[in-house]
């Protein structure tokens, strides 16, 4: 291949403007619109059709091998969570902490705990209703109430995996999956205080709105209890954690073989899959094998995408474009702000966060070394910088967006006032913190 510096750059914003287009403006599956883009770079730096083929192959394959299992785990316990009530089980726990007096902080907390197995989305739909009962309890502004729970579901799915956009960064940039998790809950605890206080803040002016009657369709059932609900959260963190440390500590002792083994995120992410079963009061054979079943149906979905990610990266790495950059850009001045500033402008343009996350891995991992982030540390801090960028800017392109919108009853101008606005000072607060990380690590 003889492409020019020029062509190369030319075709890889060809692409990513086409992936945009597919995805907001036409609404293609973002599978669709990644493996397109994968022929229109490939081909429009002359690589042999052939060759885009085999890459993309080998992209998919590689990032299926790192986080099938993760995603396929983490999503059905997500689903067990939310068919169980322990969701539910844990917001009124933190509820009792903080008082009703503080409902938005203990909406926060809820959003912030309940968010590490579950989605954003999902998480919100799952507590809305106690969101609704509280703010008509309280009389504290909806808005208010809304955006402090979406800001705390919203800070862990852009930074902590089994996320899909941070587990997926990790995977093609090359990140222990532990650190992460700890690095990336440091980042997002203050990202998440940020849009409480901004919601707080915003909501000053805003007078209590009506609320919806809550549905409230657990709670005639029995319910978990609270042990029960918090263990499947925290034992797989605590695993991953104790099995990181474990690698760090390079032991060869029977303990530490053992940290390694269990922290593995597959066991400890199985090991919280079998922990939520517990809190399963009907053991009916069918209803089991339905939950499961739409565990792994939702995990396919978003396994598709991230294979398509890692298609297009692998495409990208083909073409040479880390060598054209590397020797025509000044990177090296830039570090962590150009993977922070390349996925804000991707999650801006078309709405998804684990799209821009997806691609803009793909663009930077063969970059690192021309960003002096080529160390682990500068790894982990490269993956914690995409995440920051892929909280900005929530708006109308972002289906998050219209959950908050549909299932609180907000109109467009105040979400776009409390709540985008939150999500832009969450995006900064994070990017705050992984500099101040990089000043300690680099």
């Amino acid at each position: 291949m003889s492409a020019s510096f020029i062509q190369v750059i030319f075709f890889l914003l060809a692409g990513i403007a086409l992936i945009i287009l597919l995805t907001a403006r036409l609404k293609v599956h973002a599978f669709f619109a990644l493996s397109i883009a994968c022929f229109v770079v490939g081909m429009g730096v002359q690589l042999p059709v052939e060759g885009i083929i085999t890459s993309m192959k080998e992209g998919f394959g590689h990032i299926m091998k790192s986080l099938g299992f993760i995603i396929v785990l983490g999503t059905t316990l997500g689903v067990l969570l939310e068919h169980t009530g322990s969701t539910r089980v844990m917001a009124e726990f933190i509820l009792k902490k903080t008082g009703e007096r503080h409902a938005p902080l203990a909406m926060n907390i809820t959003g912030f705990v309940v968010g590490l197995p579950i989605f954003c989305d999902s998480g919100y739909i799952v507590l809305s209703g106690l969101n609704q009962t509280l703010a008509r309890r309280t009389k504290i502004a909806v808005p208010v109430m809304a955006t402090s729970l979406a800001a705390g579901l919203y800070a862990v799915h852009c930074l902590i995996p089994p996320h899909p956009g941070a587990a997926a960064a990790a995977g093609i940039i090359g990140v222990d999956f532990g650190k992460l998790i700890l690095a990336g809950i440091a980042v997002a605890i203050p990202a998440s205080a940020v849009g409480y206080w901004w919601a707080r803040y915003a909501g000053k002016k805003i007078s209590p709105l009506h609320v919806a009657q809550e549905k409230g369709d657990d709670t005639h059932k029995k319910l978990p209890s609270t042990l029960q609900s918090f263990l499947p959260v925290i034992v797989p963190i605590v695993l991953i954690a104790l099995g990181s440390f474990g690698t760090v500590e390079a032991n060869d002792s029977r303990i530490w073989q053992i940290f390694k083994i269990a922290g593995d995120p597959v066991i400890a992410l199985f090991a919280g899959v079998l922990l939520a079963l517990t809190a399963i009061r009907s053991w009916k054979k069918n209803a089991i094998s339905k939950l499961l079943q739409e565990g792994v149906e939702k995990a396919g979905g978003i396994l598709v995408i991230i294979g398509a990610g890692g298609a297009f990266g692998a495409v990208l790495a083909a073409t040479k474009i880390g060598d054209h950059l590397g020797d025509s850009l000044p990177l090296a001045s830039m570090g962590i702000f150009f993977p922070f500033l390349l996925t804000a402008l991707l999650k801006t343009a078309q709405g998804s966060s684990t799209v821009a996350i997806i691609t803009a891995a793909s663009i930077i991992q063969p970059l690192m070394p021309a960003l002096g982030l080529h160390t682990p540390a500068g790894h982990l801090l490269c993956v914690l910088a995409m995440g920051a960028g892929s909280m900005m800017i929530s708006h109308a392109n972002d289906a998050y967006f219209w959950v908050i919108s549909k299932f609180s009853g907000l109109e467009m101008k105040t979400m776009l006032k409390v709540y985008s606005l939150a999500t832009l000072f969450m995006g900064l607060t994070a990017l705050a913190t992984v500099y101040i990380l990089s000043l300690i690590m680099l």
